[in-house]
Formats: C-alpha cells, structure tokens, sequence
C-alpha cells in the first residue's frame, strides 16, 4: 500500500525549511510520495498570500526539482468567488482517488490551531496526521489540542524518531496521529520577504537558489 503525504501551505514562498519537514517525515514514516500544494486562499490567514497563486506554484516546482518523491499538487488551487480552501474537503476528494494510505503533514503551528479549522474533528480520520515541530516549540498536551470530540485513547508511545498516539471519536473510529520532534530548522517566510531585496543575509542557506532567482526576476515581494 502506498503512503503518500499531503503537505498544504501558501509556500510564500517554498523554502528549506519545507524540505526539511517533508523528508523528515518520508524518512520516519516510510512515505512514498508528498504532495505540495500551494493554497489558493487560507481559511485562517488575513489578508492571505503576498505572492500570487501561479508563482507560488511555480516557485515550489523549482524547490523541489530533483526530488523524484515529492510532487506539486494543484487540487487546493483557488476557488471561483474566492471560497476559502477548506482541508477536511480536499482531503475528501484526495481519499476518492488516491489508493493507498493518506498522510497530513502540519507544523506545530498550524497543529495548534486545528480546533479552530472547519469540521476540524473529521480531519484525524480522513488522513493519518503528523505533526513536525521545532527546538523549542512545545506542544504541550496533546489531548487539549485536539478539536472536541476527538481524544486521545493511547499514547504516547516512543517509536524510533516518532512519538504516536491513537485517537478516538464520539463514533468510535479510531485514528494514528504523530509527532515528529525537534527537527532542526530556523526557517521564517516572512523574514524571507523582508531580506530578498536587501543584503539577503542568510538567504543562501534558507532558499533554492532557482526560487530565489525566480523572485528577483519577476519583482516579488517588493
């Protein structure tokens, strides 16, 4: 059965720090592809992406060339009247034509945020969560991130590189969810945006050189 990971962001734009969480997770979990999907307009996120949606495709193409397992995803691409991407519906049309096992790739950031997501309690269940954080970023208990309805029935057990835990529901369905711990990157998007057009201090070390030309090259965020 094929594992494959769907990693959903606004990749604003893709960077090392990206890499570095998806072959974190391939290499712990055994994945055999992650999809990149550029986000046409986060729910969550005010005033939404700096760069356009085709750019930010384009320059994820250039960040993950070469690596024959990941692979550009458009199915989160913008919806007509500027609908929010909602991820519980793309992971409903991505569990209809993907045969093989479904992996949600998340940063701890975003992991605490899930209460707030819509129909946030089914995404446990339609895709095998993996939540990848940083030194220093604390989760703290699992259980009281999870959104309502859903708990924590065992864990954490410590496997390797990855902490697991089961969860339940109200229905009584069961789900895996795991932590991969500590993986070190110091990697801010935002910071990114602000040093391109300077002295890009860092930059070498934080961003493909290809998406880095890319944004010089059609002046984005000026």
């Amino acid at each position: 059965m094929k594992r494959v990971a769907f990693f959903g962001g606004s990749f604003d734009p893709p960077h090392f720090g990206h890499l570095a969480v998806a072959r974190e997770a391939m290499g712990a979990l055994g994945l055999d592809r992650v999809l990149f999907a550029p986000v046409g307009r986060q729910p969550l996120k005010e005033g939404g992406a700096s760069a356009g949606f085709e750019d930010r495709v384009a320059m994820t193409r250039l960040a993950i060339a070469g690596e024959v397992r990941f692979e550009v995803s458009l199915i989160d691409q913008p919806i007509e009247g500027g609908r929010p991407n909602y991820t519980v519906e793309t992971l409903t049309e991505l569990s209809q034509v993907i045969r093989g096992k479904l992996y949600l790739l998340v940063g701890a950031d975003s992991f605490l945020n899930l209460r707030d997501w819509y129909r946030g309690e089914e995404i446990p269940f339609f895709a095998t969560l993996v939540v990848v954080s940083r030194p220093g970023e604390e989760l703290g208990e699992v259980g009281a991130m999870l959104p309502e309805g859903v708990h924590v029935k065992a864990g954490p057990v410590v496997e390797s590189s990855v902490i697991r835990y089961e969860l339940g529901n109200e229905l009584g369905e069961s789900a895996q969810l795991y932590v991969l711990p500590d993986l070190h990157y110091d990697v801010s998007a935002t910071q990114l945006r602000e040093q391109i057009h300077g002295e890009g201090v860092g930059l070498p070390g934080c961003l493909p050189n290809a998406v880095l030309r890319y944004i010089r090259e059609r002046g984005l965020y000026l």
